[in-house]
């Protein structure tokens, strides 16, 4: 099972022991990219891309429909689907496949271009804590639906020297070796190129959990208040110095064209890069995210104090903002207003969506999450989905907002391909009948 990112596939799962394609793999993937450059070039490709230009302006649109299915791409195509026997081809396959599904089947606003983004081939060893007894979690994406435990590796807070920082080790030659071998099998029908996704969010408090373990953490915030912002202090200079260290071997890439932004939504702007670029991106050129959904345990005064002073700084040394995922904004956004370059705010299934969109008005971009439990059945129920569609279509519109609809966090599809597809014909005919 692949793991799927959003919007991309995990390259970096990939065995890179063997960069050498098979002639029959060559030949899947060169045919594989002609059609994604068929697709790319249907006029309605460059439609959507002025929809999203103009919603992510805060201009007058009609609401933007994406649908991310995430861990249901692995029901969408199985990897029995996938015929490519090298490794890296067959990740290579699986990102082209999932584009022209996006183009053929799919039906809603996202923009197929015809691109091949190969990211770097890198290793980022986590956050750590030098002598620590425990071995560290991973975060990953659970397969096959799965949960797991956080372990604690932080376990004292006379540990708080011993926090070891993030180390990238990037595979240059690797990576130029396999743009090579892009840019002879895309030749004439897709522009290749280097761009990383170097970090989702910089919220710090996934790392955060990553050390402590959640349920200690929740204690923490009234027994050890002083040691949390310790901490909070030292994850904080660690993402300002992974992302100086981005801009100074000029590793940063745009996202301010079809490249996923915040937790839901295509970065297409031209308001970004910013007016004194010159050829090399900074952080103050492209759209970033923090979020905290970790924490949603926590008061509204505690995350005022314990999480955004961290968070603000990263946020504006961005040109734009996102902020929120899955926890409910409602009592938080009135905080996090203060960053000026927000932009785009999550609107969750557990959020009140008409405190949000009372607040939002027209002013931010209401990133709308509807739930993605009806999905996960076997059959979807229609009716459930379209009633929840014609409800927050009816709020948003009350108050004018400059809505997008975003179907995500699908762990599954109830082994149903279908379910996917009616439920974005069920939201197009919601917002055309809006």
């Amino acid at each position: 099972m692949f793991e799927q990112l959003n919007f991309r596939l995990n390259f970096n799962d990939a065995d890179y022991s063997d960069l050498h394609f098979p002639s029959e793999d060559k030949n899947i993937l060169r045919e594989l990219g002609k059609q994604v450059a068929e697709i790319a070039a249907r006029p309605v490709m460059e439609e959507r891309k002025q929809l999203w230009l103009k919603h992510n302006k805060l201009e007058k649109t009609r609401p933007v429909l994406l649908c991310d299915p995430e861990n249901g791409w692995n029901e969408l195509i199985p990897e029995s689907q996938i015929r490519c026997k090298n490794s890296i081809a067959r990740h290579w396959e699986d990102h082209l496949r999932k584009q022209i599904f996006w183009g053929n089947e799919m039906n809603d606003d996202y923009v197929v271009e015809a691109l091949f983004n190969l990211p770097y081939i890198y290793e980022e060893k986590s956050w750590g804590v030098a002598g620590s007894t425990k071995k560290a979690s991973q975060k990953k994406t659970a397969e096959e639906g799965k949960a797991y435990h956080i372990e604690t590796i932080l376990e004292d807070f006379s540990q708080i020297k011993d926090i070891t920082k993030p180390q990238l080790t990037i595979h240059y030659q690797t990576t130029e070796s396999l743009l090579a071998t892009a840019q002879e099998l895309f030749d004439g029908s897709l522009n290749c190129r280097i761009n990383t996704v170097w970090f989702w969010s910089f919220g710090l408090t996934d790392e955060l959990v990553f050390l402590r373990g959640l349920e200690k953490l929740m204690y923490d915030f009234c027994d050890e208040p002083e040691h949390i912002h310790a901490v909070m202090k030292i994850l904080f200079q660690g993402m300002q110095d992974k992302l100086d260290f981005l801009e100074t071997n000029h590793l940063l890439c745009l996202n301010n064209d079809g490249t996923y932004v915040g937790s839901g939504g295509m970065g297409f702007i031209d308001t970004l890069p910013a007016k004194d670029f010159a050829g090399t991106v900074r952080t103050k050129d492209m759209w970033g995210l923090a979020e905290s959904q970790v924490t949603v345990g926590v008061s509204p005064g505690m995350f005022k104090e314990f999480i955004f002073p961290y968070q603000k700084p990263l946020m504006e040394r961005f040109g734009l903002t996102c902020y929120g995922c899955c926890e409910p904004m409602d009592a938080r956004f009135d905080i996090v207003k203060a960053a000026a370059n927000l932009r785009r705010v999550s609107v969750s299934p557990w959020a009140n969506k008409e405190i949000m969109a009372a607040k939002l008005k027209h002013d931010y971009i209401y990133s709308l999450k509807p739930s993605p439990s009806n999905l996960a059945l076997p059959v979807m129920d229609e009716a459930v989905a379209r009633k929840e569609l014609k409800e927050a279509l009816k709020i948003a519109g009350e108050y004018d907002n400059c809505l997008e609809i975003i179907m995500k966090d699908n762990h599954t599809l109830g082994n149903n391909p279908e379910n996917i597809k009616n439920w974005v014909k069920i939201a197009r005919e919601e917002i055309e009948s809006f």
